[in-house]
């Protein structure tokens, strides 16, 4: 049990790794590029759905909706460019980028003061 999980694991790290090099990859749609960014600007959000703080069901939505979105990049990436890029990222390290980090929190940032626009529009 313990071995298919770890597998598992080593999987949905490669399969992440894939994914951000196919969202760079001209080849790829456009909406399978959109998702890719999505799945990967939750995955490594600090504000999650369910508040990972809330024991067992905090760390819920990061176990399935982050895994799903993953497939679900992969099912809309051609198989052909989806190969390449697995074999790529088994083999490279992992993408650190200070600009996709910027582009996160500016989202985020962004988010929250359009929601407090509307609230301060709609109390107010």
């Amino acid at each position: 049990m313990l071995d298919r999980i770890k597998t598992w694991a080593r999987t949905l790290k490669r399969d992440s790794r894939a994914v951000y090099l196919a969202a760079r990859d001209p080849r790829v749609p456009w909406y399978a590029k959109l998702l890719a960014v999505a799945v990967a600007g939750y995955a490594l959000s600090p504000i999650d759905l369910i508040p990972d703080f809330i024991p067992v069901i905090g760390y819920l939505d990061d176990l399935v909706l982050v895994p799903l979105g993953i497939w679900l990049v992969i099912s809309l990436v051609p198989k052909e460019i989806m190969v390449e890029c697995r074999d790529k990222a088994s083999e490279a390290s992992p993408p650190a980028s200070r600009t996709a980090m910027a582009v996160i929190i500016l989202v985020w940032v962004s988010a929250a003061l359009a929601l407090g626009w509307v609230a301060c529009r709609y109390w107010g």
